[in-house]
């Protein structure tokens, strides 16, 4: 098999069937592929939806759908079907995380695998993600360092522009180039890879896993690339709530926070991690303070400083 696609579900029924949808397409022209669907422990009516999606659009050679006892997070998910089909199916080349809250444009899948095969050195390729008008998202990203927290904090142009080559998020490349790490809504592994550094960290809930992945791979040789081709549309926040620009306001969950301790401490030791929390909380503090005076609209989410806190290593422990 050439080609495992990976989609996790949790209550993303309708999404999950529309991302399934724009792959009837991509799999017409790669035979030798196959996706596997995990459902986290919905508790609601996804697998039954996802089943009946599954039949209507004639995808059940092609399609397995994976009902799971618990909900372990979006690696766990991952992980899961990628266990499931090393001991049940034909050895895969490469393997595709596709979020369910994905439309693939047509070509997408085949430009990472042509990409791919290519260019056997690289390790990890991912899409150009993009609005439902074009519209690109920036999806070639920079690992993040004690200079990026505080940009990220402090939300001043002047800073961001003295700081442009700390700036996670730069703006997306025209052509196929090495970045950091990529979106895992759309990432391509090289199955070699994982031979080598195993799978996705199952310790993250959700967020950050796909940096931990990259830079883990990236120290053992294994670079990512961007592949601006492999075009596939982000309904951005949809199948987490989370990242939603619809919903600004929104609260961010722990396991947001847990994530990203849990990256800092596990990637640069806790003497790193407690100087990038504290050069977040200082550019925050003085983004609020330039706010007030300012009299800018707050579109940060609900109790954003006081979660931050709470969940950092001077809170929890520069073991945790």
């Amino acid at each position: 098999m050439k080609l495992l696609i990976v989609i996790v579900n949790y209550r993303t029924a309708a999404l999950t069937a529309g991302c399934l949808q724009s792959l009837v397409g991509e799999l017409n022209a790669l035979r030798d592929a196959h996706v596997m669907v995990t459902d986290n422990a919905s508790g609601d009516d996804s697998v039954p939806r996802i089943a009946q999606a599954i039949s209507d659009l004639g995808m059940d050679e092609r399609v397995t759908l994976m009902p799971l006892a618990r909900n372990g997070g979006f690696a766990f998910g991952n992980n899961e079907a990628i266990r499931h089909a090393q001991a049940t199916r034909e050895p895969f080349e490469y393997v595709l995380l596709l979020n369910p809250d994905t439309i693939v444009r047509p070509g997408a899948v085949e430009a990472l695998v042509e990409f791919m095969d290519g260019n056997p050195p690289a390790g990890i390729a991912g899409s150009r993600l993009e609005d439902p008008d074009g519209t690109p998202q920036r999806s070639a990203f920079r690992f993040h360092t004690v200079a990026s927290e505080f940009e990220s904090g402090l939300h001043l142009g002047v800073v961001s522009r003295l700081l442009s080559r700390c700036v996670v998020a730069p703006p997306c490349p025209a052509e196929a180039c090495r970045t950091d790490w990529v979106a895992g809504a759309s990432m391509m592994i090289r199955a070699k890879v994982m031979d080598e550094i195993g799978m996705l960290d199952e310790q993250y809930f959700m967020y950050f896993e796909e940096v931990d992945f990259c830079r883990r791979a990236a120290r053992a040789r294994w670079p990512t690339w961007y592949v601006p081709r492999s075009r596939v549309i982000h309904l951005v926040g949809q199948a987490s709530g989370v990242t939603d620009p619809h919903q600004q306001r929104r609260r961010r969950p722990g396991y947001w926070f847990e994530s990203r301790r849990r990256y800092f401490v596990k990637s640069h030791g806790r003497g790193y991690a407690s100087a990038a929390d504290a050069a977040w909380a200082s550019g925050y503090l003085l983004w609020r303070m330039r706010r007030r005076l300012q009299r800018k609209p707050d579109n940060d989410p609900s109790y954003l400083l006081r979660d931050f806190l709470r969940h950092s290593v001077f809170a929890r422990g520069f073991n945790s």
